[in-house]
């Protein structure tokens, strides 16, 4: 899962503090230069950034896709919003058409994607290890994302071996649920997880949603769900919901 070996030797074997400690010590010796962001859209906060929302787009959009909902999110202080590109790919079910996207999506009851969910699933644990690097606490690191990025955040996020601030997973699916058991680490389950999805998805149909829904509940992850009457989309009392979620997942706490 880790690209390096003493990361992958510690997950083997080491509580969840030690290897984040590991993933810090191993960063931190590489300069922004040496270890760039992937490209994307990046918005820092005015004061010294304490906490970080990576947010994932969904196919054939791009980082600047959700942009504009920050403003509306108001942010805790020190926020920091960074909003990767996808890389470009053929999608099957759009004829082997060129776009942006997280995996292939293949029509009917094809074969998942495997290969391209675990490629971006690895980008996006990267992305969280470039923030670990930088200071912010795993506690206060989001991992979001709407349909297709919804189901990476929920891929990346429940293989960190953590606790992260939250996962926001809209209009979305759990990916390989199968690999669930197998390959989530324990530590994740401490991790909040909001899902929301519309009535009138014609995308990712509600059944779809739900049945991960019932599965990560069953396997005892902390997880908030809203419905809504629309389609494959984000609302106004959505935006609503996820501001005040947003402040409780990663707003400092006040005992520290």
């Amino acid at each position: 899962m880790f690209r390096h070996p003493e990361i992958r030797g510690a997950l083997a074997h080491g509580t969840a503090h030690s290897i984040i400690d590991r993933i810090k010590r191993s960063h931190a010796l590489m300069s922004d230069e040496m270890n760039p962001r992937p490209p994307g859209v990046l918005l820092e906060p005015s004061a010294a950034a304490v906490a970080t929302v990576i947010w994932l787009h969904g196919l054939g959009a791009d980082g600047h896709d959700f942009e504009s909902v920050v403003p509306l999110l108001r942010p805790p202080a020190g926020t920091r919003f960074y909003f990767p590109h996808a890389p470009l790919r053929p999608i099957t079910i759009n004829g082997g058409m060129t776009m942006r996207g997280w995996y292939d999506i293949r029509p009917g009851m094809a074969a998942e994607d495997e290969q391209g969910i675990r490629a971006s699933g690895q980008a996006v644990l990267d992305m969280i290890m470039h923030e670990l690097a930088l200071g912010v606490s795993p506690e206060r690191i989001v991992l979001a994302g709407f349909s297709q990025g919804g189901a990476i955040a929920l891929h990346a996020g429940l293989r960190f071996p953590g606790r992260l601030g939250g996962i926001l997973a809209l209009s979305t699916y759990l990916p390989l649920p199968s690999r669930l058991d197998d390959e989530a680490h324990a530590a994740s389950r401490e991790t909040p997880i909001l899902m929301a999805h519309g009535l009138a998805d014609e995308i990712i149909p509600i059944p779809s949603a739900r049945q991960s829904l019932r599965l990560l509940q069953s396997a005892g992850y902390r997880l908030e769900w809203h419905e809504y009457p629309m389609g494959h989309m984000i609302c106004p009392e959505e935006i609503s919901m996820i501001a005040s979620w947003l402040h409780r997942a990663i707003a400092p706490d006040p005992k520290k």
